[in-house]
């Protein structure tokens, strides 16, 4: 790298809103590591705009033009996911460091895609599946370490994607489950990606999908959208350490509970909950209980909340754990260390959704 500070380019930006706007820049803006170096937008007007209202003044409607900045070292791709193949493959032939939001590719063919090239051209990449850096997760990694509920017996998980019947207009395009952006990819993915952090892989699987509500309103259209991705998925299986594991993620218009994961072990439980399946974004409670008994809160570790502490000021808001992925990322390039989830993972959780989806489509049990 150039200097101690690590430039970064972001594809992807809309003054007014989206996920770069919300959490990355934010997140980059309170490490003193990083600094936002170039922007690129869909339009000449856009990409200006952005500039204008973010203070940078490399900005592209190209982004072959900002990929080949000399002062960017990582590029982060922020669009939506069918155009994710595209500029990642653009930010690697150019040797840079990427970070991608997951879903890292439309199906699993996009993301080993991906995967291979990073490898390739040995360059570091980061997927966005932050909730592992969520000082949440990180406690109750510390806890199954440290023997909280004894062995593992079993784990259970239920979460709301969607509360409602009529959707933004920027996720219209997620209805279509060729798009790759979907209850199943999005809220299941995440949900399922801290499980399996937590807890481990699966060995096999079998699971339901449904399509319970066909039609969905668009938000600013009033249009009737025909939905073609699953508001409905059910897996139940067993993880390679012989645990039981199930996990059900749905939209629901009346809500209902958002987001419960339970560990049950031989000597005790861990209860996490959230307001929704989606624990990158939602703060995270955790409760716990040995030898029986309600579950009562259970308080994270100062040490863990304060590991970056420029972050604090972003505390249960979106951007805090995209921060913390950040700071683990520019810690893993200093030390040389994998903390964060690289292609490579991204590809392996891409793997456990096609296994759910051949299971769901064939009514078997299948290896994940």
């Amino acid at each position: 790298m150039p200097d101690s500070t690590l430039g970064v380019g972001i594809i992807g930006v809309n003054p007014a809103w989206g996920w770069a706007a919300t959490a990355h820049i934010p997140a980059l803006r309170a490490l003193p590591n990083y600094e936002v170096r170039a922007l690129s937008a869909s339009s000449p007007e856009a990409a200006r705009a952005a500039g204008e209202a973010f203070g940078v003044a490399a900005v592209f409607s190209d982004h072959e033009q900002l990929v080949a900045q000399p002062d960017v070292d990582v590029v982060a791709v922020t669009v939506k996911v069918p155009h994710h193949r595209e500029l990642v493959s653009a930010a690697l032939a150019a040797g840079k460091a990427v970070y991608c939001e997951w879903p890292l590719g439309r199906d699993l063919n996009e993301a080993r895609a991906m995967a291979t090239l990073a490898a390739e051209k040995g360059v570091r990449t980061v997927v966005g599946l932050q909730a592992r850096q969520a000082p949440a997760i990180e406690f109750v990694r510390q806890l199954l370490n440290d023997g909280y509920v004894g062995e593992v017996l079993s784990t259970t998980m239920i979460g709301v994607s969607v509360a409602g019947d009529v959707v933004v207009q920027p996720n219209v395009y997620m209805l279509d489950a060729n798009n790759g952006a979907n209850l199943l990819t999005v809220a299941f993915g995440h949900s399922l990606d801290t499980l399996n952090f937590a807890l481990g892989e699966f060995a096999d699987l079998s699971s339901v999908s449904a399509i319970r509500r066909p039609l969905i309103t668009a938000e600013k259209t009033r249009e009737q959208i025909v939905k073609t991705a699953p508001d409905q998925v059910a897996v139940i299986g067993t993880l390679t350490s012989g645990v039981t594991a199930s996990v059900h993620v749905r939209e629901a218009v009346a809500g209902g509970t958002g987001f419960l994961w339970e560990i049950n072990g031989t000597d005790g439980t861990l209860r996490i909950t959230a307001d929704a399946a989606l624990p990158e974004i939602f703060p995270l409670t955790v409760a716990g209980a040995r030898g029986g008994g309600e579950p009562t809160e259970l308080a994270a570790p100062g040490a863990l909340i304060q590991k970056w502490p420029t972050l604090s000021g972003l505390q249960g808001a979106p951007a805090y754990n995209v921060g913390r992925a950040y700071a683990a990322f520019a810690a893993d390039i200093d030390k040389g260390t994998h903390t964060v989830p690289d292609f490579a993972d991204a590809v392996r959780r891409h793997e456990v959704i096609a296994a759910i989806e051949r299971s769901a489509a064939s009514g078997e049990r299948v290896t994940a």
